[in-house]
């Protein structure tokens, strides 16, 4: 009797239960794609009920909390690929899926570079009747849109050089936004903006239709005059991506906060009444506003973008450890 209860409690805590694997066909995608793979099943030494399967993208998120910050891991899509079925002793299954990666899934790789600050996973959820659920999770790369690929190579053609990335919890007032958190890509300024400007941040939400870009310039205080933070939405179509000149696009946005900003300092003041603050402009931490910067240089591309000219802009790592997204 003692050797049943003791097998029973082993079981519970899954010993002598099933394995399972997920194998990705690729797992490199973008935003709006799919992956593609199978869920390897493999039963134990005994035969157990499989509640579901299901399949999550999980990544570290930052959240701010009064004065601190913290990371955490969050699944932020979902979706189960069987419901529940009977697993005999030693069984083999396998179940074939096609995962779609929503729109604004945050980007991890450029030009076959990690993101240095980004992780991302496909994590397996394999749910067993009265037993510790059994998981599996398999690094992601995801790349950028054609939209995405051209203002970042913009930037770093302008002399930006990548700082960090990371995902920010909260929302951005005035974006259509799905998901709880949204991305920073941080550049340190080329030096033709450095006098104006500590560091530009650009953030992406993306439809099926095209991109919001959303640019937060810290602008650089002086002696009697602090510095502030300035803001600028943009809106990109797909459609358009091939039709402009994207490296002025940029040069002008960075520019006219430039500008606005000196303008402000020589006017010896600032406050809500100054010209070009939008108060409504903030992200979802509760920063303050800004001046908005607007407006877009257009042309047509000189030629394709070179995925060499970008391999200065990043970190060579892997961009991360997913030991914390283990079982």
């Amino acid at each position: 009797m003692t050797s049943v209860v003791f097998k029973k409690m082993m079981r519970a805590f899954g010993v002598g239960g099933p394995s399972v694997d997920t194998v990705l066909t690729n797992p490199n995608t973008r935003p709006g794609l799919a992956l593609d793979g199978q869920v390897n099943i493999v039963g134990g030494d005994h035969d157990v009920v499989i509640e579901h399967v299901a399949l999550g993208l999980v990544t570290r998120v930052e959240t701010e909390s009064g004065d601190s910050e913290y990371n955490s891991t969050v699944e932020f899509h979902r979706v189960p690929v069987a419901g529940s079925f009977a697993l005999a002793a030693g069984e083999r299954r396998q179940i074939p899926f096609s995962f779609p990666i929503p729109w604004e899934t945050p980007i991890t790789d450029v030009y076959g570079q990690r993101l240095h600050g980004m992780t991302m996973g496909l994590r397996t959820e394999l749910a067993v009747a009265k037993a510790v659920d059994k998981g599996d999770l398999d690094p992601i790369a995801v790349h950028p849109l054609p939209a995405q690929e051209r203002i970042l190579d913009a930037f770093n053609r302008l002399g930006f050089r990548f700082k960090n990335a990371d995902l920010e919890r909260g929302r951005i007032h005035g974006v259509h936004q799905t998901l709880p958190f949204y991305q920073e890509i941080e550049f340190w300024p080329a030096p033709q903006y450095a006098n104006g400007i500590n560091e530009v941040e650009v953030t992406f939400v993306t439809d099926p239709h095209g991109v919001d870009v959303i640019l937060e310039f810290d602008k650089r205080g002086g002696f009697f005059v602090p510095g502030q933070d300035s803001y600028g939405r943009f809106r990109v179509d797909h459609a358009s991506v091939d039709s402009t000149d994207w490296t002025a696009v940029v040069d002008g946005w960075v520019r006219q906060a430039s500008d606005r900003y000196a303008s402000f300092r020589t006017s010896h003041g600032y406050g809500p009444g100054m010209p070009g603050v939008h108060p409504g402009m903030h992200r979802g931490r509760g920063m303050g506003a800004g001046g908005v910067v607007a407006g877009a240089a257009g042309g047509l591309l000189g030629g394709m973008m070179l995925g060499a000219a970008m391999d200065d802009m990043f970190d060579g790592g892997d961009g991360g450890d997913f030991g914390d997204f283990g079982e």
